[in-house]
């Protein structure tokens, strides 16, 4: 009886004495970790990275705003319409051989749509400014390109004016626009733009540039291909304005205006203007308002 107790002592009391070290251990570390804890909390921050451009006062969450592709250095403007023929179109023109058999018959000799596309900002920024280059982003079907174009010429500039639309409108768009026929699915947008451009003989000064705001704006940073006047008036919502606004501020030239439309709408605080206000408080700028449209003009003086 007493061997039998013995073995049962021995035989709990290893188990105790095995668990009473697992306590133990469990402890140590869980101490370990709160002191190495309370150890990184004590030491002082490390420097960030410098910021560069307009982000050098903006908090880490608005980081993946950055604008990082390097511009090249800026093309001479004669040499813009080659570089956007050799780089997208290989080296032809796009209304070669206009237009394609399969849309022939589907398109209107002239059909042009947009909203505020005839304000008199264009005139007097074209006036002020007298561009060589001017890039539009957000064409729809050409009415404000066309409007600059017959201002240009009407006051002797020579101007090539880059048109910037992935020209896919916007889902349920042609509800209100029936006109704009689809063909297995595709829109004919774009080949009612270069329709439009081939009726008002403004081939020459004219060129779609059919892809994204944000991948076309890169690449023409990259190839150096910088605008005297750019507009903007692609997506109204806050993040596409944002983001439209710095990467086209990137390539304007020193001395060039950029500006848009839907500065004053109902969504203005959500959308454009918010995105307007920011850029614009960011960098030091002043924004003027003329009809519809903000204008902000890289040669003023920075504001106090």
């Amino acid at each position: 009886m007493k061997e039998e107790q013995l073995s049962y002592r021995h035989h709990h009391g290893n188990k105790k004495t095995k668990l009473s070290a697992y306590v133990i251990l469990f402890l140590l570390a869980y101490a370990l970790g709160y002191l190495s804890s309370l150890s990184s909390r004590l030491q002082p921050p490390t420097s960030p990275q410098p910021a560069t451009g307009i982000f050098n006062s903006l908090p880490s969450q608005l980081d993946n705003f950055r604008v990082t592709t390097h511009c090249s250095d800026p093309l001479p403007s004669s040499l813009v319409r080659q570089t956007i023929l050799d780089r997208i179109y290989h080296a032809t023109s796009p209304y070669d051989n206009f237009p394609p058999a399969r849309v022939t018959g589907l398109l209107r000799d002239k059909r042009v749509k947009g909203w505020g596309s005839y304000g008199a900002v264009f005139e007097h920024l074209i006036q002020k400014v007298k561009p060589k280059v001017i890039i539009e982003v957000g064409t729809f079907l050409g009415a404000s390109a066309l409007h600059m174009a017959n201002l240009t010429r009407r006051l002797g500039l020579d101007a090539q004016i880059l048109c910037i639309d992935d020209f896919r409108g916007w889902p349920g768009f042609r509800d209100r626009l029936k006109y704009v026929n689809m063909v297995n699915g595709d829109v004919l947008l774009l080949y009612q733009f270069m329709q439009n451009v081939i009726y008002s003989n403004a081939t020459k000064w004219v060129l779609p540039v059919p892809f994204s705001s944000g991948s076309a704006l890169e690449k023409l940073c990259e190839w150096g291909v910088f605008g005297d006047l750019i507009e903007i008036d692609a997506g109204h919502d806050f993040n596409s304005a944002w983001a439209d606004i710095n990467r086209a501020y990137r390539i304007l030239r020193p001395g060039g205006v950029i500006f848009g439309h839907d500065y004053f709408t109902m969504a203005h605080n959500r959308g454009v203007r918010r995105a307007v206000n920011l850029f614009a408080e960011l960098n030091g700028l002043k924004i003027q308002t003329d009809g519809q449209h903000w204008v902000i003009d890289s040669a003023q003086l920075p504001s106090t």
